[in-house]
């Protein structure tokens, strides 16, 4: 990967496509690291996004994104719209000469997401897909523990959300092209990906449509199977509305022959819907290592180990250490080819997940 000149001598000057929730966390971490500077945002509605004003302000603010390409010709993209506007707007950011920080997932076809990859390849321009675990240090310490159970694996994890309001409105626009098992999935595949450390080898998905609120064709409930070549196996479950049930939205189990470990989340009493809160979704308590080995009286030989993480970062500081992963792979400091080979796996797993809901087949990979 090249660096130009600008990447060290100069701040990269980025232009922040898409203004929700995370749209909005980059562009604060844009504001706060040296070595970028915030040149621009475009959203829908930008002229009334008074919100941004009163944050961004002086900020230029643009509609169209190839009037804010044209206008600002920023160093690099942070493209954080649904998901089907993503290949189409990494692919003219490229071709614009700018390094493109994309949110997962990549694409909304394994096609489109391959091109991207590509064109980041044949422009020489770093491409950062937004897996967020990848830079917390509880979930990397989660895959470490993980890889030391033996084999085989069980890996049992879900993300429930129980939303309303305008966080139940977002999960149906992005139901509008995206389904739950995708969308949300490309995570925590990923990370069973890096623990098995073996080839995925077939997928079973099934799905439920709760509401007549979304389109006939799509699903908001899906739950996946996974089946590794050295007998690994995983399934990841995940619902998306105002009937999921708060009672079990946060599983994150890897078992194996020497034992297991799981994230704790943290608990709350608060009766809001804190599953669709997008802190809850990273936020860990501790991590809870259990030994199977027995002692000669078949009990348990040692004890279960808690391991504190009240230390951990939270969601901001997370987007903040994703964005200068990005700067260095703007500055040529780190290899991404290895980043871009999972992105493109954990999706290849999901899309085929979401055949196998709307086929009832298993999908071989």
């Amino acid at each position: 990967m090249s660096s130009s000149s600008s990447s060290t001598a100069q701040p990269l000057r980025v232009l922040v496509v898409g203004l929700g929730t995370m749209g909005t966390s980059h562009a604060r971490a844009y504001r706060a690291i040296e070595g970028f500077e915030l040149a621009g945002l475009c959203t829908s509605r930008a002229a009334d996004r008074q919100d941004l004003e009163a944050e961004f302000p002086g900020l230029p603010r643009f509609e169209r994104y190839d009037e804010a390409l044209a206008t600002l010709r920023p160093d690099a993209v942070a493209i954080c719209t649904y998901t089907e506007h993503h290949a189409a707007m990494a692919l003219r950011a490229f071709a614009a000469g700018a390094h493109v920080f994309c949110e997962k997932p990549l694409a909304d076809t394994l096609e489109d997401a391959k091109r991207v990859v590509d064109a980041a390849r044949a422009s020489a321009k770093a491409l950062l897909i937004g897996y967020i675990l990848r830079v917390h240090p509880s979930w990397s310490r989660f895959v470490e523990i993980g890889r030391t159970l033996g084999k085989p694996l069980v890996m049992r994890m879900n993300l429930n959300q129980q939303s309303a309001g305008s966080f139940w409105e977002v999960h149906k626009k992005l139901m509008l092209s995206t389904s739950p098992i995708v969308d949300c999935g490309v995570h925590y595949v990923d990370i069973m990906c890096q623990v098995a450390r073996s080839r995925p080898v077939a997928v079973h998905a099934v799905g439920a449509r709760l509401t007549d609120e979304i389109a006939p064709g799509m699903y908001n409930y899906g739950h996946l199977h996974i089946m590794f070549e050295d007998g690994s196996v995983g399934w990841y479950e995940v619902g998306w509305g105002p009937m999921m049930s708060e009672t079990a939205h946060f599983v994150k189990d890897i078992i194996g022959p020497n034992g297991s470990v799981s994230i704790v989340a943290k608990e709350s009493t608060d009766a809001t819907a804190r599953s669709a809160d997008h802190d809850t979704h990273t936020r860990t308590n501790a991590i809870r290592i259990h030994h199977a080995a027995l002692n000669s009286e078949r009990d348990f030989a040692k004890p279960d180990e808690l391991l504190s993480t009240e230390d951990e970062p939270g969601h901001q500081e997370l987007c903040e250490r994703e964005q200068q992963l990005f700067l260095k792979a703007i500055r040529g400091e780190i290899d991404l080819s290895e980043h871009h080979e999972a992105a493109i796996n954990s999706l290849s797993i999901v899309f085929a997940a979401d055949a196998s809901v709307r086929s009832g087949e298993v999908v071989h990979l």
